[in-house]
């Protein structure tokens, strides 16, 4: 269980020019804090069983990417693609940088 009060960014750097009101104010968030880590709860841990299937939306660069690295790693993959091509707004160019290479 954590419980996190950020003094640095909250009184610091706020209160440069204000070093008293600074200790003031982060004395008050610590207590805060404190009271806050009081009511903290364990969390359970649950086990469920996981499939390795994924599903890709979008069949850009980007969908194409992460279907071609998570088929490489196991997993079954169903990309879905609103139009009858692949390939995005890279479809639609003629070339690509660097390489001048056509972009299908």
């Amino acid at each position: 269980m954590l419980e996190f009060v950020n003094i640095r960014e909250h009184c610091s750097f706020v209160h440069m020019s204000e070093p008293e009101e600074a200790t003031i104010k982060a004395i008050e968030l610590i207590k805060a804090g404190i009271a806050r880590a009081n009511l903290l709860e364990v969390v359970p841990t649950k086990i469920v069983p996981v499939k390795k299937s994924a599903l890709v939306v979008g069949g850009g660069i980007a969908g194409l990417t992460a279907a071609i690295d998570l088929g490489n790693e196991g997993f079954k993959v169903t990309l879905v693609e609103k139009k009858s091509t692949t390939g995005g707004r890279m479809a639609q160019l003629d070339r690509t940088f660097p390489t001048d290479d056509c972009s299908i």
